[in-house]
C-alpha cells in the first residue's frame, strides 16, 4: 500500500523519519506543501498527478476552540473554509450565502468538505472533531465568537480544508491529524504546548502507521 503523508512544515513530522524509513508493508512517501492553503493544493495535486497514492494522511498542530486540552491529538471530520466569503454589516456572508457556490456541489456536503472514510477514522483512536480553515489566524474576540456561535469548530488550521478538498476531488482515502498546540486567540506563545503537540501528534502518527500496515488499499475504498 502506498502512503503519502503530508504536513505544512517538516517540523511537525521530522521525528516519524526514523521509523518511516523503517517500514516494510507499505511503501511510505512524505510530502512538505509549505504553509497554507494555496501552497498545500499547489503541492499535493502537483504530487498525485505524477504518483499513484492509496492513503493520504496529513499532521500537523493546530489551535483550538476548546481550553485545556493543550497537546491531545484528533482527527478532523468534516472542513470547511471559514473565510471564503464577504464580511459586511458585522455579519460573514460565505460563498454558499452568497449563492456562489452551492452546498452540495461536490466534493461538499452541506457547505462541508466531509471525510468519508469511517474505516479510516476508527483507525487512529482519537476523537473525531470538526475543524475550520482560514488564510488569516483568528485573533479578534468577536471574530472567535462569530466562529464558535456559527461554525461550532473545534480546531483551526491553515491547510485542512485545502488538503480535504484535493482527497476528495481525486477520490483517496485520506485522514487528518491535527495535535493542539494553542488555544485560538492565544497570542503569548509561552502558554503554547507546541513541542508537546508535536510529540504527540508523531506517536501518533506511527500508531496509525503500525495499524495500516495490517491492511491492504482495498480494504479502504469506497
Amino acid at each position: 500500500m502506498r502512503i503519502l503523508i503530508v504536513a505544512a512544515t517538516e517540523a511537525e513530522i521530522k521525528s516519524s523519519d526514523l521509523f518511516i524509513n523503517k517500514i516494510i508493508n507499505n511503501k511510505i512517501d512524505t510530502l512538505i506543501t509549505g504553509i497554507g492553503g494555496v501552497a498545500t493544493t499547489y503541492a499535493l495535486t502537483d504530487y498525485l498527478n505524477g504518483n499513484k497514492v492509496d492513503i493520504i494522511i496529513q499532521a500537523g498542530i493546530a489551535g483550538c476552540f476548546t481550553k485545556n486540552i493543550l497537546g491531545e491529538v484528533f482527527a478532523v471530520k468534516t472542513e470547511t473554509f471559514a473565510d471564503l466569503g464577504v464580511w459586511e454589516n458585522k455579519k460573514f456572508n460565505s460563498v454558499f450565502d452568497l449563492n456562489l457556490e452551492h452546498k452540495n456541489n461536490f466534493p461538499f456536503k452541506r457547505g462541508l468538505l466531509q471525510n468519508p472514510n469511517k474505516k479510516l477514522l476508527a483507525l487512529s483512536h482519537v476523537k473525531k472533531v470538526s475543524g475550520i480553515s482560514v488564510n488569516e489566524i483568528t485573533t479578534d474576540k468577536k471574530r472567535i465568537d462569530w466562529l464558535k456561535q456559527n461554525l461550532s469548530p473545534f480546531v483551526e488550521s491553515m491547510e485542512g480544508a485545502a488538503f480535504h478538498y484535493v482527497c476528495l476531488q481525486k477520490q483517496i482515502p485520506f485522514i487528518q491529524l491535527r495535535a493542539i498546540s494553542n488555544f485560538v486567540g492565544q497570542r503569548n506563545k509561552a502558554k503554547w504546548k507546541i513541542k508537546e503537540a508535536v510529540t504527540n501528534l508523531n506517536e501518533k502518527l506511527i500508531a496509525l502507521l503500525n495499524e495500516l500496515s495490517n491492511y491492504d488499499e482495498t480494504y479502504f475504498r469506497i
